[in-house]
């Protein structure tokens, strides 16, 4: 269920409470949620999982997406979560793709090539093309 990108961070579709656990065991140190509350109202809210990862010794960030995009204090949220992790991270949405998206762009930010960060995020099964142009944009266009 857990998609990696790098060594360092994995995207996920929704994650349950039970999933925390296994989260755990496979080293993450951190859980950054980018799904609104509300968006599912029968899946874990914020709250609860960030509740379960405090107990289960895992970091917890909130930064939500909604359909309507990003900015750039959602990218420099994520650029400082990342830094500010212990270990390895699980970002997770709906499908993961927001997520997935969103670290591509903080990537960009930080001036990793486009082309890396689309092949990174393509082998975990994510197309950037939807915000390529903003990666590159990003990354001063330097593919």
């Amino acid at each position: 269920m857990f998609r990696p990108i790098n060594d360092k961070i994995s995207v996920s579709p929704q994650i349950e409470l039970a999933d925390i656990e296994a989260a755990k065991a496979e080293g993450v140190a951190m859980i950054i949620n980018n799904r609104p509350d509300g968006e599912d109202p029968g899946a874990p809210q914020s709250a609860e999982i960030e509740a379960a990862a405090k107990a289960a010794g895992i970091d917890y960030v909130g930064i939500p997406i909604s359909h309507s995009g990003f900015s750039a204090p959602q990218v420099d949220a994520m650029i400082a979560a990342l830094d500010g992790a212990k270990g390895k991270t699980l970002a997770y949405c709906r499908s993961g793709t927001r997520s997935a998206f969103l670290w591509s762009l903080a990537q960009a930010k930080q001036g990793v090539s486009p082309d890396e960060i689309a092949r990174l995020a393509g082998n975990a099964g994510y197309d950037i093309t939807p915000v390529r142009a903003m990666v590159e944009a990003l990354a001063g266009g330097n593919a």
